[in-house]
């Protein structure tokens, strides 16, 4: 992770957005979208905007400039939460949120097994309670153990150029940011993505690692 001061002097230039663009993303599957902008390397604007999360912005954007590919450590709190889900149940979220009735969602990476939803500031704080509130909590396993990472938790953020073969343990994004002020649902989202998650057969569709999500439809 860097380090050490910020120069004001210097004004990074990121590399990043120049993995963008539309290409086939599912091979021409019949019935799916065969076109969509690349939802897994991050624009400039997005590392902008994971980089204000950090004590030194300035420093982190130079050290991606040097390194694209390497994960970073960032702490939570003031410019997002993050709930960490199982990888499938936190993929049946996501798919709860990008159904008809879903509102979309924010940036989504995996790592290590378990699928990183960014959220709201003050999630990892309400989410826990609203759960044993609405008795979907631990007691009645219905919904898995959310991890909550709030003010004085880090995560790590995967590499920003979207070469998630490369990266350690498999950490890289599902939906990766792009713009500097993302919509990031609050704890009554997340909580209704998750109950609905609850719902759904235990049996993942065959082509589940196969769903496009239409960045589109991203507030």
């Amino acid at each position: 992770m860097p380090g050490g001061q910020d120069t004001p002097s210097r004004t990074p230039v990121s590399p990043f957005s120049a993995t963008q663009g539309n290409r086939p993303l599912t091979g021409g599957t019949p019935g799916r979208m065969t076109s969509a902008p690349d939802v897994t390397a991050a624009t400039a604007e997005g590392a902008a905007w994971l980089a204000s999360a950090g004590t030194y912005p300035r420093s982190t954007l130079a050290f991606w400039e040097e390194r694209p590919g390497a994960p970073v450590v960032l702490p939570c709190g003031t410019v997002f939460d993050v709930v960490s889900a199982p990888s499938m149940f936190g993929r049946r979220m996501l798919d709860r949120l990008w159904g008809a009735e879903g509102p979309g969602c924010g940036p989504v990476a995996v790592h290590r097994g378990r699928t990183l939803l960014f959220a709201a500031p003050g999630t990892a704080h309400r989410l826990p309670s609203l759960l044993a509130w609405e008795e979907w909590g631990p007691r009645t396993h219905a919904v898995p153990p959310l991890l909550c990472h709030g003010t004085g938790d880090a995560v790590t953020v995967p590499a920003l150029d979207g070469d998630g073969g490369a990266a350690p343990a498999g950490s890289r994004w599902l939906v990766a940011p792009d713009t500097r002020h993302p919509w990031l649902p609050g704890p009554e989202v997340v909580l209704w993505a998750a109950v609905r998650a609850a719902r759904v057969s235990i049996f993942p569709p065959a082509d589940q690692d196969a769903n496009v999500y239409d960045v589109s439809r991203r507030r």
